[in-house]
């Protein structure tokens, strides 16, 4: 195929006919989005834009994602960020190791006369590495989860934003590849750092706040069917609490729903103030957190 080329993918799109029909799905699935949150998954569904997420970890970014592709019955990629992320790692590269037996093979059977197509047949599609930034334009329509884009380089970030601008991918060698449907995109940032304007114009933004009182209960009894509604109210009081305090990691609805899940293993059906203590380990995850938590009045943080 020529560089030129264009090589489309098409499904159809499914959709909802308004927000409320969608928090409806995403409630059935076990997630329960607030009002504003609906909205903003149901504009990057309609009008095909990218969805930045930002807000602390552990307030039910990343689930987002994962139940958009529950409910729509869309495959989900997930590309996970870090430090030194390179445009390979999420885009394509080549499988060098097969490329190499292909080579041998050849040789073998004397077919290395014709150079020209011998390496023409080294750089076939089936030696292609695909990475979730390419599964995701392949497999249309889907669902793009680029987690923590905060944590990546600059670099990758310029890289993210050309690819997002049209949803194509040039491979030298094979062509370019287009989604006939872009690909649901959803990006989180946990704000170590400030993501470029030019990123966020590309997308809806929303910030995710921890739940209210009210709403956590009912994500915990939700996900959690075997807790006792008691247990539900009381883990998401004191964990409101925790929140309030100047911890360096303030629990997320993750760490309530595993901190729930510890005490009902232990056969709980309320907060008792003496197996809370010794199930922190489940909702604090930093040694200054759990000395600074031991050290205060039991009553004043899981009583009442």
């Amino acid at each position: 195929m020529s560089e030129s080329a264009v090589r489309s993918v098409a499904t159809p799109d499914g959709g909802f006919a308004d927000p409320g029909e969608l928090a409806a799905a995403l409630e059935a699935s076990g997630y329960l989005p607030d009002e504003g949150l609906t909205t903003a998954a149901y504009l990057a569904l309609a009008m095909h834009r990218p969805l930045f997420l930002e807000g602390e970890a552990g307030v039910g970014k990343t689930a987002l994602a994962q139940a958009l592709a529950q409910v729509t019955g869309r495959p989900l990629y997930r590309l996970q960020c870090y430090e030194g992320l390179e445009a390979s790692q999420a885009l394509y590269d080549w499988d060098f190791g097969r490329q190499l037996l292909h080579l041998r093979a050849a040789e073998a059977a004397h077919a290395t006369s014709d150079t020209e197509s011998l390496e023409a047949s080294l750089y076939d599609r089936r030696f292609l590495l695909a990475r979730p930034l390419l599964q995701a334009l392949e497999d249309s329509p889907s669902v793009l989860l680029v987690d923590e884009v905060d944590r990546a380089d600059d670099e990758f970030e310029a890289f993210l934003l050309e690819v997002l601008s049209d949803f194509t991918i040039s491979i030298p060698e094979l062509g370019t590849i287009r989604a006939q449907t872009p690909p649901l995109v959803v990006l989180t940032s946990n704000r170590t750092r400030e993501v470029h304007d030019a990123l966020k114009r590309r997308c809806l933004y929303h910030w995710l706040q921890h739940p209210d009182f009210d709403r956590e209960v009912a994500i915990l009894r939700s996900r959690l069917p075997q807790v006792t509604e008691q247990l539900a109210r009381e883990v998401a009081r004191a964990t409101a609490k925790l929140r309030t305090l100047d911890l360096l990691k303030p629990p997320g609805i993750a760490e309530a729903m595993d901190w729930a899940t510890a005490l009902h293993t232990l056969g709980a059906r309320d907060l008792d103030p003496d197996v809370a203590a010794r199930t922190l380990g489940a909702v604090l995850k930093y040694r200054e957190d759990t000395d600074r938590v031991h050290g205060m009045v039991r009553g004043a943080l899981f009583g009442g």
